[in-house]
Formats: C-alpha cells, sequence, structure tokens
C-alpha cells in the first residue's frame, strides 16, 4: 500500500504584518520618553523659579495674597496717636418719670358748678381747677358765726354775774356755794365758744374746699367730669390728674460694679451730667446731672437704679417715655489715644501695628485703658505721634510693607520725578520716598 508524501511548502507569511510590529514597539517607547522629559522638565522649572514668584505663591497658598512680604504692599487706613480728653461715659436705657403726679379730688361733696382748666392744659400750683356749689357751705358758715355770738354774749353774762357774786361773799351776804355754781357756769360756757370757734373754722375750710385748686405746676390730663355732676368727697377719679413736667426725671440702671466709682465721685462733691437722646442716639433731647441712687442691687440684672434730674424747659420729655441715658462718670485729661479700631487683640494680649517712616509695620504690645466711644487710651507701649494702622490690619503681618490710601496722590507726583522707572513705581506703592526704594521687595 503506498503512502501518498507529505506537502512540504510553507504557508504564505503575511510580510507587512511582521514589519509593523517593531515600528510600533518604537513609536510606543519614543512617546513614554518624551513624557518624561516633559515631567523632568516641569520639575525643574518649578524648583529653579525666581525666588520673587516662588514666595509670592506660597503666600498665596498660604492666604496671604497679594499682600504677603515678597508681594505688593497692602494699602491701609491709619492714624496718628495724640494727647486727647477722654470721657468715661455709661451708656443705659432709661424711663421718663414725673416729679409729682396728682390726681386732685375734692375733700367735699357737692354739686360741680364750673370746670375752669383745659384739657392739656399747664397749670400753675394754686390755679382754680374746678368750684363745688358753695351755698350749702356758706349756710353752715353763717350759722357757726351766729352760735358763736350767742354763746360769747352768755360767757360775757356769766363772767358779770361772778363777779357780783364774788363782791357780795366777800361782805357775808351770799351763800359761798352760789358763787361755785357761777363760777362752773363761766367755765362752761368758756368750752362752748371754743366749740362754737372750731365749727366757725370746719365751716369756713368747707367753703374753702368748695374751690378746687391745683396743689402742683405741670400739666392736666383728660378731663374726668363735667359740670353739673355730684361728686363726693375723695372721689377716686377726681376732677383733674396733674403731672409735674418741669423739671422731670429719669431712671436708669447702672452696672453694680460702676458704683463704687460713682458712690466715690459723688462723695467728692462732684456734678455727673446727665444728656437724654431718642431711641436712635441721633439726637439730643435734654440734658441735666445726677441726682440720686437706689439703696439696693437688682439680683436679677446685677444693677442698680439711678435718677437723674433735667429741666425739660421745652416739654420734650413725656412721663413713661423711652430714652438713652449718657452719664459723664469722669474725664480723663491728656490721654494718649488712638482709635478704636487700632487696637486689636491676640492670644498674648492687646496689641497695635505701628507704621514706620519707610511704611514697614511692626507688631507693637500695648496696655490699653479706658475707651471712648471713638478713642481709646493707651497707658503703656505708644507714644504720641506714632503712626498706627486702623484698617486692613487682618492681613499684616510683623515687618510687612504697607501703603496708606494717602500716599496715592503724592504717588503720582513722587513717581513722575524720582521714579527712574515710571509706571512700575505703582507696584511698590505710590508715594514712596526715594529712601524706601531700598528696602522694597525683590
Amino acid at each position: 500500500m503506498t503512502h501518498p508524501e507529505p506537502d512540504t511548502r510553507s504557508a504564505p507569511v503575511n510580510e507587512s504584518a511582521v514589519s509593523k510590529r517593531p515600528r510600533r514597539h518604537w513609536l510606543g517607547s519614543l512617546i513614554a520618553i518624551a513624557s518624561l522629559l516633559l515631567v523632568v522638565g516641569l520639575a525643574w522649572h518649578l524648583t529653579h523659579r525666581p525666588p520673587a514668584v516662588a514666595s509670592g505663591m506660597h503666600a498665596g497658598a498660604e492666604g496671604g495674597g497679594p499682600g504677603g512680604r515678597s508681594g505688593p504692599p497692602s494699602t491701609v487706613g491709619v492714624a496718628t496717636a495724640r494727647h486727647a480728653n477722654i470721657p468715661v461715659i455709661i451708656d443705659a436705657l432709661g424711663t421718663v418719670t414725673s416729679v409729682a403726679s396728682v390726681t386732685v379730688t375734692p375733700q367735699v361733696s357737692g354739686v360741680i358748678t364750673r370746670v375752669l382748666y383745659k384739657e392739656g392744659q399747664l397749670v400753675k400750683k394754686g390755679e382754680v381747677l374746678a368750684t363745688i356749689d358753695p351755698q350749702p357751705f356758706q349756710a353752715a358758715l353763717d350759722q357757726a358765726i351766729g352760735a358763736r355770738q350767742r354763746d360769747v354774749a352768755q360767757l360775757d353774762a356769766a363772767r358779770q354775774l361772778l363777779g357780783r357774786y364774788r363782791v357780795l361773799i366777800k361782805q357775808d351776804s351770799i351763800a359761798g356755794q352760789t358763787v361755785d355754781t357761777q363760777a362752773a357756769l363761766v367755765q362752761q360756757l368758756i368750752g362752748t365758744v371754743a366749740l362754737d370757734r372750731a365749727n366757725e373754722d370746719a365751716a369756713r375750710l368747707n367753703l374753702q374746699w368748695s374751690r378746687i385748686i391745683a396743689p402742683v405746676t405741670g400739666r392736666v390730663g383728660l378731663r374726668p367730669i363735667d359740670a353739673g355732676n355730684f361728686i363726693t368727697a375723695g372721689s377716686s377719679t377726681g376732677v383733674a390728674t396733674i403731672t409735674q413736667v418741669s423739671p422731670i426725671d429719669v431712671v436708669f440702671s447702672i452696672p453694680q460694679e460702676r458704683v463704687p466709682e460713682l458712690l466715690q465721685r459723688l462723695a467728692a462733691g462732684a456734678t455727673l451730667p446727665v444728656t437724654v437722646w431718642d431711641s436712635s442716639r441721633t439726637r439730643k433731647i435734654d440734658s441735666g446731672s445726677f441726682s440720686t441712687l437706689d439703696n439696693q442691687i437688682d439680683t436679677a440684672t446685677g444693677t442698680v437704679k439711678a435718677k437723674a434730674r433735667l429741666a425739660n424747659a421745652a416739654g420734650a420729655l413725656f412721663p413713661n417715655q423711652f430714652v438713652n441715658v449718657r452719664l459723664l462718670l469722669k474725664t480723663v485729661d491728656a490721654a494718649v489715644v488712638v482709635p478704636v479700631t487700632a487696637l486689636r487683640h491676640g492670644p498674648n494680649g492687646d496689641f497695635v501695628y505701628v507704621v514706620s517712616t519707610q511704611r514697614v509695620v511692626s507688631l507693637r504690645p500695648v496696655t490699653a485703658g479706658l475707651s471712648g466711644v471713638d478713642d481709646v487710651a493707651i497707658t503703656r507701649g505708644l507714644a504720641v505721634g506714632e503712626v498706627v494702622v486702623t484698617e486692613g490690619g487682618d492681613r499684616l503681618k510683623d515687618g510687612e510693607r504697607v501703603k496708606t490710601s494717602a500716599d496715592r496722590p503724592a504717588g503720582a507726583a513722587s513717581g513722575a520725578h524720582s521714579s527712574p522707572h515710571g509706571a512700575s513705581g505703582k507696584e511698590h506703592g505710590a508715594g514712596h520716598r526715594p529712601s524706601d526704594t531700598s528696602n522694597a521687595p525683590s
């Protein structure tokens, strides 16, 4: 049996596929090398940048921004420490109260015949407000006068008779008992006349009370009764309510911590001025002086009630009105003061940023004293004439260069005449003197 011979010819080979394999391998290696070179170049660029750029980016990353040490100077507001008087003021909310508020009630009963005031009128002490029908009181007075005159006549007759009896008793012409009886009658009539005079005075007083007068000077409120009505003595509504408005008082509260200093000032005989302002603290209503202090501390608020008296000549203050009170406790003379915005607080205490003549700030620890509305006293750490930062200090660091808003107008002229770089002077802060360029950031 014959076997067929095997086919020893090879299969056809794809020459194009074989030639592309090494070409693709070379292209991938080239891309990898290029990427590696790009990374190395970027790393070299980042590590070999100019110091100013590197520090500026670092400051920006830390939040320093353009105001960092190597960046453009920050623009800040400044003020000069000076001597000034610091007023020590206690601010409080107050309530206006009248010195006297009186409900005028009649002391006798009767029919109101006239009401002589107008609602809201200012009346003076002793002015007649209303009248009660006086006829019953006049009649009672006339009766009292008649009874007194009658009893006085009986007393005179009894005294004359007693005189005769005493002459007869000396002549032994009358019994002693008769003389004693007549003497007792005289004493009885003396008492009767005294009672008649008291009744006469009471009747005259009732007649006087039929004219209801104002006990104090002040403003009359709304009228509670009209003419023709019967009113009883001691009526709760009365015939008028008078509130004294000039002078007038203001009641306010003082913190208990300030009480010893206040008492010390009062013991020295000082007069403490008080001013009253409206609710928005923009309009001054009136002024006066401190009057008195309460005798106990309110445990709920830790304050003591105080009272001030004001003239209220214009009548701008009304009872129960809410106002703002400013009590001038004392004045610190010739203190070194700066604006309150210049004082800053740190973990090591109070400090300020002092600006040198080269426009470089330095952190200066200080000791703050009394504070006013706009200024604060510096008792230690600052001298008169030194310049401190008042605005923009939150982004500053010790030793940083700054520029002020006042430098800008002068900087345009200074840059035109003294800066050799022309407009490039704005980068370092307009208004710097030529000596400042030596400290400019590189």
